[in-house]
C-alpha cells in the first residue's frame, strides 16, 4: 500500500505530529512519502520522499496553493491514503481533496488493526471500526493516538515543489488564546475529574485532594461541557497539555483525546470502578473502587498526616 502523509509546520517550525503521521504508515506497513509546506531548516525526521514547498513562498496557510500543490503529489505517487493530522490544518484542507478526489474520507482515526482503521464514537465511549474499500482514501489521525517509537535518524529525499498559487485568502498571523484561569502547565501535582464524579457537587471533593496534595485539580472535557468546571481546567487535546509528577484520574475512562493532554506525566494513578477502563492501560496504578468513598478517605489521611 503507498501511503501520502501531509505534515504540518508553523511559525517557523515542523511539528511533532510529523512523527505520529510515520508511525501510522509503519504499523499500516505501507511505503511511505510525505507533503509539506515548510522549510529545508527543520525538516523530519523521514527516510522517503518529502515533496517540500517553500513557506515563505506559498504561506504557511494558503488553502488554495496547498491543494494544488498536494493534488500533484497525489497524481504523481498514486497514493491508496492521504494521511492528515487530525487539527485544524487537516479540517481545513482534508475534506477540500476528498471532495476534489472524490474519494472516502475518515475522520479521526484513533488505532487500527491490520487494514481496518478504529474510530471513536458515542463521544468516545464505542469504538467502530472501518475498513477502507475505495481506491483513494482521506484519513485524519487523532493527536497522541499513534505514539511514535524511537526510531534511527533518518535524511528525507527533497523534491522540491513551486508553482503554488497565491489563493483568495489572506492570512494575516496566528493569534494567541487569551490567557486566563490556571495554567495547570506548571502544576507538579494533578487531581483531575471526569464524567464518573458523578454530579457537579462532587468536583469539591477532587479539588480538596488537589489542595492537601498541593496541587491544582482539572477536568476531562465531558465535565467541562456539562458545565461543572470552566474551560481553563480542561486537560486533553482541546485543552491543556500537561507533564506533572504526579497525575491522578478520578472517574476518568481514558479518551484518547483525554490521554494525549497527560501522557507525559510521570506518575499515574487512575480511580474507577471499571476495572478494564482505558486509563488502566497507561496508569502506573489502577484502584478499582468508588471514588466517592475513596477520594474523601486519601485527603483525611494526607492532611491528618
Amino acid at each position: 500500500m503507498k501511503i501520502l502523509l501531509v505534515g504540518e509546520y508553523r511559525e517557523g517550525k515542523t511539528l511533532g505530529t510529523c512523527a505520529e503521521l510515520i508511525e501510522f504508515a509503519s504499523r499500516m506497513g505501507g511505503e511511505a512519502a510525505m507533503f509539506l509546506v515548510g522549510s529545508k531548516n527543520t525538516l523530519p525526521n523521514f527516510s522517503g520522499n518529502l515533496y517540500l514547498a517553500d513557506s515563505a513562498g506559498v504561506g504557511e496557510f494558503n488553502p488554495d496553493g496547498h491543494k494544488k500543490l498536494l493534488l500533484e503529489v497525489i497524481a504523481k505517487e498514486q497514493p491508496q491514503l492521504v494521511v492528515f493530522p487530525h487539527s485544524s490544518y487537516g479540517w481545513d484542507l482534508a475534506p477540500r481533496i476528498a471532495l476534489v478526489l472524490k474519494a472516502a474520507q475518515v475522520s479521526e482515526v484513533v488505532d487500527l488493526t491490520e487494514d481496518t482503521l478504529i474510530v471513536p464514537s458515542c463521544n468516545s465511549k464505542l469504538r467502530r471500526q472501518v475498513k477502507v474499500k475505495t481506491a483513494l482514501t482521506v484519513v485524519t489521525l487523532q493527536a497522541g493516538a499513534f505514539t511514535p517509537q524511537d526510531q534511527a535518524s533518518a535524511t528525507p529525499h527533497i523534491i522540491e515543489l513551486a508553482g503554488a498559487e497565491p489563493g483568495t485568502i489572506n492570512f494575516s498571523g496566528y493569534e494567541a488564546a487569551a490567557a486566563g484561569g490556571v495554567d495547570l502547565s506548571k502544576a507538579k501535582v494533578i487531581v483531575s475529574a471526569g464524567r464518573g464524579i458523578g454530579k457537579p457537587e462532587n468536583l469539591s471533593m477532587i479539588d480538596a485532594l488537589a489542595k492537601a496534595l498541593n496541587g491544582e485539580y482539572a477536568a476531562s472535557r465531558p465535565v467541562v461541557d456539562a458545565d461543572w468546571a470552566e474551560h481553563s481546567r480542561q486537560v486533553g487535546t482541546t485543552g491543556q497539555t500537561v507533564a506533572p509528577k504526579l497525575y491522578i484520574a478520578c472517574g476518568i475512562s481514558g479518551a484518547i483525546q483525554h490521554l494525549a493532554g497527560m501522557k507525559k506525566s510521570e506518575f499515574v494513578i487512575a480511580i474507577n470502578t471499571d476495572k478494564d477502563a482505558p486509563i488502566g492501560e497507561v496508569a502506573d496504578v489502577l484502584a478499582v473502587a468508588d471514588l466517592k468513598q475513596l477520594v474523601p478517605l486519601l485527603t483525611e489521611r494526607i492532611t491528618s498526616g
